[in-house]
């Protein structure tokens, strides 16, 4: 399985992520615990399978 590192803005937030969820301007990330995370007033600028990421950038409102 792959889980994926959340980087937002260039910095690393959350590990493990096996689920996440685009809903407007926010995103919610699960990790494989069962963890979950909010992330609002974002976007998803890449999902890269090689290297587990997954990164978010601020949007200004």
């Amino acid at each position: 399985m792959c889980e994926f590192n959340v980087i937002l803005d260039g910095q690393t937030v959350f590990s493990d992520v096996i689920y996440a969820k685009v809903d407007g301007g926010t995103v919610i990330v699960r990790s494989i615990v069962g963890e979950a995370k909010e992330y609002k007033n974002v976007r998803v600028t890449e999902v890269d399978v090689i290297t587990a990421r997954f990164v978010l950038e601020s949007i200004k409102v």
